[in-house]
């Protein structure tokens, strides 16, 4: 098969609770934050099984992309590897992704397990606390095998998460330079603060083979303190600073992006004065289920419309439409029967 994405990410299953006051406070978390499991957050799994009602759903940012972007685009489009275990998260996760159209080609350990969060709601908010497991053993020798290789070579557009440069930036490097030499288009998504507040010079290290930046307002913050930037609020002026950082494929400009929640996208595209503004069509808060998945649900339009030809505005309008359709289910799950996002 010949697939136009090819994605690569931490393949996960999410657990989600609601009402979880009471955890954030044990568990010293934030509202609305990602975070890896420390020694002090290790024990929150047992706790949410032992004394929540658990919603179990197929979760990985750029894996939650990916189904995003098969979900609108024709079958066999989209393909997505990750590291998992032989156990039963695994096989949940091939089957939500086969209800949005997605194929895999995992990298599989036997006797190990797959990567979980917590997901832990409190009103719109969700603070996730993730423990990668085997997600963090994935092997570049991968990328290179008989099964992966082609696909690889057949793909035009690629796609990365942020929370992968935390083991995995051997086999990032070798897929954004990949795309890069053949004149392909590189997509990174920062995925959280910490990334970019703790993970700066892995980031540093794959944005000149990267096309497309995406980010929200709170990592744009966290890139901008790290980097000692002025005004750490102006997300025109950080984006312009990440737009103009050293790319190697010099052929196309570097397009950042900004999404703030129910408030407008800024899109900065390298070489381009004024900063393009995309107001969000903002639903009412009954409307909203919970955000999880918000931010990859709008990478995932974002990229469907991508691959699909539509132009940079299309594109945009269609991750708002995504996030917007996702922020009505319950974590990060698309509407079924399939309504037309394109």
């Amino acid at each position: 098969m010949s697939y136009q994405l090819f994605c690569m990410g931490n393949p996960l299953l999410d657990m989600q609770v609601r009402d979880g006051e009471k955890l954030l406070e044990k568990y010293e978390l934030k509202a609305n934050d990602a975070i890896l499991a420390g020694d002090k957050q290790a024990p929150i799994y047992d706790e949410l099984v032992k004394d929540y009602e658990v919603t179990y759903v197929a979760g990985g940012a750029a894996q939650n992309a990916a189904r995003g972007a098969a979900y609108i685009l024709p079958a066999g489009s989209v393909v997505y590897t990750g590291a998992v275990g032989d156990d039963d998260l695994a096989e949940q996760l091939k089957a939500a992704n086969k209800r949005e159209g997605l194929d895999q080609v995992y990298l599989v350990k036997k006797g190990e397990k797959t990567g979980a969060c917590a997901v832990v709601i409190t009103g719109h908010h969700r603070s996730l606390v993730t423990t990668l497991r085997v997600a963090e053993k994935f092997e570049k020798s991968h990328l290179e095998s008989a099964e992966v290789a082609p696909l690889i070579k057949g793909a035009n557009y690629f796609y990365i998460e942020g929370y992968f440069l935390t083991h995995g930036l051997e086999p990032a490097l070798y897929l954004s330079k990949s795309a890069s030499d053949a004149g392909k288009t590189f997509i990174l998504n920062f995925s959280a603060p910490f990334i970019a507040q703790f993970f700066g010079s892995q980031l540093e290290e794959i944005l000149p083979y990267t096309d497309i930046v995406i980010g929200n307002e709170a990592e744009a913050e966290a890139w901008a303190t790290a980097k000692g930037y002025p005004d750490v609020k102006d997300l025109p002026a950080i984006a312009r600073e990440i737009a103009k950082f050293p790319k190697k494929n010099a052929s196309r400009p570097r397009i950042v992006i900004f999404t703030q929640g129910a408030n407008h996208t800024v899109v900065v595209v390298d070489g381009k004065p004024e900063a393009q503004i995309f107001p969000v069509d903002a639903l009412a808060d009954n409307q909203i289920v919970d955000t999880n998945g918000a931010g990859d649900a709008f990478a995932g339009g974002f990229l469907g419309a991508l691959v699909s030809g539509k132009d940079l505005e299309g594109s945009v309008l269609a991750g708002h439409a995504l996030a917007r359709a996702c922020v009505q289910q319950v974590g990060p799950q698309y509407p079924q029967p399939k309504i037309n996002i394109l």
